[in-house]
């Protein structure tokens, strides 16, 4: 059967960033054939709250719960990030914006690799997190978190991926996340690894 003649069930990314929308959209459409994927893109005037929670699992939640609410429909919101134990969790939450609130990806990379400078190459282990909820107009329907371990190289490496995927080396691979095909990426991200949690209730409402 081809996809134009099944009958779709909408849900709405809470995200404007152009790299996130296309993986988890990606990932998305290749699990779910009777899926369409929208993003904030779509939705304009619709103004996203500002991140106030202190977890990943937080923020995603009032993401997702807020545009469904506001959007009057399905919404996937995720939030996700890169944790560096010995830099006592730096960046976390504030992955995005860890060289300052308007902050490029390039920044955040710099001011990562001049914290850990003086950090012994043992010691560089770090991990991808990311936490999605699912909500519709009428509350949260779901949410999970997953992560994905590996070490921060002291050079960026790659030109793919973003954030800080050029300097993410997964363990058991010889490659950062910004080396890895697209294809191979999503088969073993956080997102990833995070969608399949939560795959079973987008299954349940898209039949």
């Amino acid at each position: 059967m081809e996809r134009a003649s099944l009958k779709l069930f909408q849900i709405v990314i809470a995200s404007k960033n152009m790299h996130k929308i296309r993986e988890l959209k990606s990932i998305l459409i290749k699990l779910l054939p009777n899926i369409d994927v929208l993003s904030l893109l779509d939705f304009p005037s619709y103004i996203p709250k500002e991140e106030v929670e202190n977890s990943f699992e937080g923020n995603a939640i009032a993401k997702a719960v807020d545009a469904a609410k506001e959007l009057n429909c399905w919404v996937l919101a995720d939030d996700s990030g890169l944790v560096v134990p010995a830099l006592n969790g730096e960046p976390g939450i504030f992955s995005a914006r860890y060289a300052g609130k308007n902050a490029s990806d390039k920044e955040n990379r710099k001011k990562l690799l001049s914290k850990l400078e003086n950090i012994k190459e043992e010691n560089r282990n770090a991990f991808f997190k990311c936490c999605i909820a699912i909500a519709s107009p009428e509350g949260l329907k779901k949410s999970a978190c997953a992560s994905v371990e590996g070490t921060i190289l002291k050079e960026e490496r790659g030109g793919d991926g973003f954030g800080y995927d050029p300097l993410f080396m997964k363990h058991d691979y010889n490659k950062t996340f910004a080396e890895l095909s697209d294809s191979i990426k999503n088969k073993i991200s956080h997102r990833r690894k995070a969608i399949d949690k939560i795959l079973h209730v987008l299954e349940s409402v898209s039949k």
